[in-house]
C-alpha cells in the first residue's frame, strides 16, 4: 500500500485485489496527481474498513466488486453474488459514499445496480477502464464538494417562490430583483447561474430576455427561466419562442428549490469542466474571472480587504529549453501544489496561463497579502528537483500585489498586480513587489 503524499489535497482510497485498468498503476498514479490527488490501494478489506473510518473528507472511496468473485451465469452463484454483496455492503461505514467498479457482466445485472444505488453508492462505472477516463471522473466527483463554491439565482419578482434555507443548506444563494429595467444590470454586476423571471414581469416587459442574451458579455452557461403561475399552452410557447431555456410552474417552493438544485448541479459540473485547467486541477483565466468578480462584489458588501497577487517562475524558458518541456510542467505542478498548501479556506487559486499563476486573498490587506506570498516563495525555492540521476536544481518566482479596495475592480487589480509583478523581475527575480496608490 503506498502512503499517501501530503502534497495532494484529495484522495482517492481503491479496494482492489486484481488491478484492473488499461494501463499501468504508476502511469494511473502519475494521471491522479496531476489533478492534485492521490491514490491509496487496498487489497484487504478489514484495512480498507479502518482507513475509511480514519479518513478526512477530502477523500472518495472506490471500490471494485471483483474483490467478491467473478459472477457465473446460473441462478445460484447469483444468489451468492447478492449475499456476498449485502455482507460488503453491510461492513461498510454508513456515514461515507462509495464509488463501485464493475465488469460489463455485473452492469447487466439490474438488481444488483438497484442494491448498489440504495447503499450509499456515490457513482458506479464499468471497467476496464482507461487511466484518463477514471482520472477525470474522479476529478469531477472531487469537483462537485470544492471547497469555497457558491451558486447563484437571481429572481425578479414580489413574492419569494423558493425555500429559503434549502437554498442556503446548498451554499445557493438567492438575489432578488423587483425593478424589470434593472435585471440585465443586475445579472451583469453578479453574473448568477439562474435568472428567474416571474411570468407577470415578463408580460409587461417581453424584451427582458433578449436584452439579457444580446449582451456580448453573456455566459452562455447561464440559465434564463420564467416561472408560470398559471399556466397556458400559448404563454409556453411565448416564453420559449422569446428565448427563454426552460418555463416551469410554481406548485411548492420546495418542489420549485429542488428543480433549481438540480439543474445547478448540472451547472456546477459543466462550468468545473470549462472553468479547471486540466493539468494543475486549479482555476483557470475563465474561472478566475468569475470567482473575482464574485469575491469583490462579496468584500465590497461585507467591507473586507483582499490582496490580489500574480506570480511567475523565473527564467522558464530557460527551464523548458534546458530540460525539456516535460520537465517544465513537473515544476508547474509542483508549484501549484506549494501554493494550495498554504491557501486559506476563502482563497482562490488560478493558473492564469503558462508559467503564471494568481491568488486572491480573503480579508487580507495588502501587506499580509504580501507577506503570505512571500512565505509561498519561500517553500518553493526549498523544493528540489532531479534534472539528471544525482543533480538537483532550485527555482524560484517572483510576484507582484494589489490590494482592494484601493484598487475597485478585478481588471484594475490585475493590472497593478502585473506591473508590480515586472518591477519584480527588474530588480533581480526571486521576491515580492507591491505599493500602496498614490494619493
Amino acid at each position: 500500500m503506498a502512503e499517501a503524499s501530503s502534497l495532494y489535497k484529495n484522495q482517492v482510497m481503491l479496494l482492489t485485489q486484481t488491478f484492473f485498468i488499461k494501463d499501468n498503476k504508476d502511469e494511473l498514479l502519475l494521471a491522479a496527481h496531476k489533478y492534485d490527488f492521490d491514490i491509496r490501494f487496498y487489497d484487504q478489506m478489514r484495512d480498507f474498513v479502518q482507513a475509511v473510518e480514519l479518513s478526512g473528507d477530502s477523500t472518495l472511496f472506490v471500490i471494485d466488486l471483483d474483490v467478491l468473485y467473478n459472477m457465473q451465469d446460473d441462478m445460484q452463484q447469483q444468489r451468492r453474488q447478492t449475499m456476498f454483496l449485502s455482507d460488503l455492503l453491510q461492513r461498510l461505514p454508513t456515514h461515507r459514499q462509495y464509488i463501485y467498479l464493475q465488469t460489463l457482466r455485473q452492469g447487466e445485472r439490474f438488481l444488483l445496480q438497484q442494491k448498489l444505488v440504495d447503499s450509499n453508492c456515490l457513482a458506479y462505472a464499468e471497467k476496464p477502464i482507461s487511466n484518463t477516463v477514471l482520472v477525470e471522473k474522479l476529478f469531477n466527483l472531487f469537483g462537485r464538494h470544492r471547497r469555497g463554491e457558491s451558486n447563484a439565482i437571481m429572481y425578479l419578482g414580489d413574492t419569494l417562490p423558493v425555500d429559503i434555507p434549502m437554498l442556503n443548506s446548498n451554499t445557493v444563494e438567492l438575489l432578488q430583483v423587483h425593478e424589470p429595467r434593472a435585471l440585465h444590470l443586475r445579472v451583469r454586476d453578479t453574473r448568477p447561474d439562474i435568472v428567474l423571471i416571474d411570468e407577470n414581469h415578463y408580460l409587461n416587459t417581453e424584451a427582458l430576455v433578449r436584452v439579457l442574451k444580446k449582451n456580448i458579455e453573456f455566459d452562455p452557461g447561464q440559465e434564463i427561466i420564467m416561472l408560470q403561475r398559471h399556466p397556458t399552452p400559448a404563454m409556453t410557447r411565448r416564453a420559449l419562442d422569446s428565448g427563454f431555456d426552460e418555463v416551469m410552474t410554481f406548485t411548492e417552493p420546495d418542489i420549485l428549490t429542488r428543480q433549481l438544485l438540480n439543474r445547478i448541479e448540472k451547472i456546477r459540473t459543466s462550468k468545473d469542466l470549462i472553468s479547471r485547467d486540466r493539468a494543475t486541477g486549479l482555476l483557470n483565466k475563465i474561472g478566475l474571472q468569475k470567482k473575482a468578480q464574485e469575491w469583490i462584489r462579496k468584500a465590497s458588501q461585507g467591507g473586507v480587504p483582499l490582496a490580489y497577487g500574480i506570480i511567475d517562475i523565473d527564467k522558464f524558458k530557460t527551464i523548458n529549453d534546458t530540460w525539456g518541456h516535460y520537465f517544465g510542467d513537473i515544476v508547474i505542478k509542483r508549484l501549484s501544489l506549494v501554493l494550495s498548501a498554504q491557501l486559506g479556506e476563502q482563497d482562490l487559486l488560478s493558473r492564469f496561463g503558462g508559467e503564471e499563476f494568481v491568488m486572491i486573498f480573503w480579508n487580507c490587506s495588502l501587506e499580509q497579502g504580501r507577506q503570505k506570498l512571500d512565505a509561498m516563495r519561500e517553500s518553493f525555492t526549498k523544493v528540489a528537483f532531479e534534472v539528471k540521476p544525482g543533480e538537483q536544481k532550485y527555482f524560484s518566482f517572483s510576484g507582484g500585489m494589489a490590494g482592494f479596495p484601493d484598487y475597485a475592480s478585478e481588471n484594475d487589480l490585475f493590472l497593478r498586480a502585473d506591473a508590480m509583478l515586472y518591477e519584480a523581475k527588474q530588480h533581480g527575480r526571486n521576491q515580492i513587489c507591491s505599493q500602496l496608490p498614490a494619493t
